[in-house]
């Protein structure tokens, strides 16, 4: 899953505590309510090997919608020690420049953070608005990018769903094809495949389900844009598989920006942000100038029992 030479790793991330404020972002902080009912240890690590000095562009960081709810920050670290450098991107992300040396590196984090239990809330009456009344900033959301290919499933779209009621009604019949559509399993990831690619081949990982939900929510001008973060099993039975990073996407009904799942279908609990953007070449957890191998990946978001 890693190229070398100017390679983008894209398993799914970006964000942090810069620029925006929470008000612009839809929301505020549990801290700050006081509302919290659960906690949740979060990080990862990642253990790469170099033949040479090498750059690396990483988007690992809690977003700055979230950045007031850690207890416990999720500073980067990594051994040996270099040199980090912090920017924003044009997405809101936060993102960390590095020079990898020459040999084996592991870059870690793990924070604490507050959470209000609460399953995501379902909106039904959130209805969709016409092209022309849409907000600017969320028209970017509306074209086709690098995985969403709209130009080959605007067919496909509306004759799947354009009888369905606009609104959350349409986004939901969406995502409910797509968990029906697609098989998961890690063995069928691809970090090539595009949206209409997972639509005719059936098959891959939670990005392939946000991917093609994504490109049939622009196909019928319902701005949307893919995210990625945790999702610990809070509220859930355990899955015994290894734990990665997770990419839902939000679509743009109801004069808001509303959370949407298609790989889990389902309102969860704990779920974290990590970075948003049109697709998961905006969000790649790295995103790698020159030869390497990736030896080592975890990744953690586990409730934090009382007592």
């Amino acid at each position: 899953m890693v190229e070398s030479g100017l390679a983008v790793f894209e398993f799914v991330q970006r964000a942090h505590a810069l620029g925006r404020s929470l008000e612009m972002q839809g929301g505020s902080s549990f801290a700050s309510r006081g509302d919290f009912r659960v906690q949740i240890r979060l990080g990862y690590e990642l253990i790469y090997r170099c033949p040479q000095a090498t750059p690396m562009i990483l988007n690992l960081n809690i977003h700055s919608t979230r950045a007031a709810d850690l207890i416990r920050a999720d500073n980067m670290l990594t051994d040996p020690w270099v040199p980090l450098v912090l920017y924003r991107d044009g997405f809101g992300n936060l993102c960390t420049r590095l020079v990898a040396p020459a040999g084996r590196m592991r870059i870690t984090a793990d924070a604490i953070i507050n959470d209000d239990g609460l399953a995501e809330p379902v909106m039904p009456n959130a209805q969709q608005h016409p092209v022309e009344s849409l907000p600017e900033e969320t028209l970017v959301y509306l074209l086709g990018s690098r995985y969403c290919d709209t130009e080959h499933l605007s067919a496909v779209a509306w004759n799947l769903f354009g009888n369905t009621v606009p609104g959350w009604s349409r986004v939901q019949s969406i995502c409910d094809f797509v968990n029906r559509h697609i098989t998961f399993g890690y063995q069928f990831a691809r970090p090539t495949r595009s949206a209409s690619e997972g639509f005719q081949e059936r098959q891959g990982v939670c990005r392939d389900y946000a991917h093609l939900a994504i490109a049939l929510c622009r196909c019928l001008n319902i701005p949307a844009r893919y995210c990625t973060g945790y999702l610990g099993d809070i509220g859930i039975p355990a899955d015994d598989a290894p734990m990665d990073f997770a990419g839902w996407f939000e679509a743009y009904i109801g004069g808001a920006w509303h959370v949407f799942d298609a790989r889990n279908n389902m309102p969860r609990v704990g779920r974290v942000l990590i970075a948003r953007g049109r697709d998961a070449a905006d969000v790649a957890i790295s995103m790698t100038f020159g030869p390497n191998v990736l030896e080592g990946f975890r990744v953690w978001a586990d409730e934090i029992k009382a007592g």
